[in-house]
This record gives structure tokens, sequence and C-alpha cells, in this order.
């Protein structure tokens, strides 16, 4: 009865896996670089860069049946890789982790990414995420600049830190 619970768990677990705002390649990338915080920056706006792709492509497309639903999901995947990406950014912002050099580049990108995201006409089909993700994107447009701001201070006034911080990933 134990084995048939374990293997009913995997299940649900792998089902879970499929159906969240991730790939399996995306979530391999992910574990891939997790020690280091950089590179898993960039993984996290290479996967959101794709996701705001598929909604201009949506966007680029003549209306169909169907359209809300694929925009909704859209929408709802940015929000929710964003929302991940958050924790970590607070993650590594509360660990003192060095990730200034990408920080400009994340900000620069939060503003692309906004303007795609106000891009959506209103409806009813999809509001609600739409709302999400820019909330979970202005909540990273400000961890970022606040990360920046005190990155900057804290490395500035602990340059052993930087120091270590680079032993750490190397």
């Amino acid at each position: 009865m134990a084995g048939l619970a374990l293997m009913l768990a995997g299940s649900l677990r792998a089902q879970d896996d499929t159906d969240g705002p991730l790939s399996e390649a995306e979530v391999e990338q992910l574990r891939e670089v997790a020690p280091v915080p950089m590179e898993r920056m960039k993984v996290f706006e290479k996967i959101l860069d794709a996701r705001v792709k598929e909604i201009e492509d949506l966007l680029g497309r003549p209306p169909r049946p169907g359209y809300a639903l694929d925009m909704h999901d859209a929408l709802d995947q940015f929000g929710q890789i964003a929302d991940e990406f958050n924790d970590n950014l607070d993650e590594w912002a509360k660990n003192k982790r060095d990730v200034r050099k990408e920080l400009p580049k994340l900000l620069k990108n939060t503003e692309r990414w906004a303007t795609v995201l106000r891009s959506p006409p209103a409806n009813g089909g999809y509001d609600i995420v739409k709302k999400i993700a820019q909330d979970n994107l202005g909540d990273m447009r400000e961890m970022a600049g606040q990360m920046q701001t005190e990155q900057e201070a804290y490395f500035k006034a602990h340059p052993e830190a930087a120091k270590e911080e680079k032993r750490r990933v190397d």
C-alpha cells in the first residue's frame, strides 16, 4: 500500500511539473545554474523573454477562437515565473549575493516587458492574470532597483565580501 502511495505522489508531482509555468528543459536549465545567482538571473530573463515573445506573437495575429485562453496562459505563466524570480531576488538580497553586474540589464528588461504587458486589450478572459503579471513585474523592478543601490553601498563598504562572492562562484 505504501508503494502505491509513493507511486501516486510521484505521478502527481510529475504532472504538476508539466502543468507549471516552466517546461522541463527550463526547470533543468535553472537547476544547472542554481549555485550561481548571476547565471540564474540570466536564465530567468531568457525564460521571461520567451513568454514576452509568445504574448507579442499573439498580439500580432488576427483574433481567433481561443485567443483569450492563449493570452491568459501566456500572461499567467509570465506572472508565475516573475513571482519565482522575485523570490530568488529576495533570497539573494538577504544573503548579500553579488548580482550587481546583471541588475542594470534586468532593470532595462523590466521596462521592455512592462510595455508588452500593457499591450493586450482589456478582456475578461485574462484581465486578472494580466494585472497579477504586471504587479509581479512591478515588484521585480522595485526590488532590482533597491538591490542595485544596496549592493553598491554594501560591496563598496565590504570589499572582502565581493572577493568572497567571486571565490564562491568560481
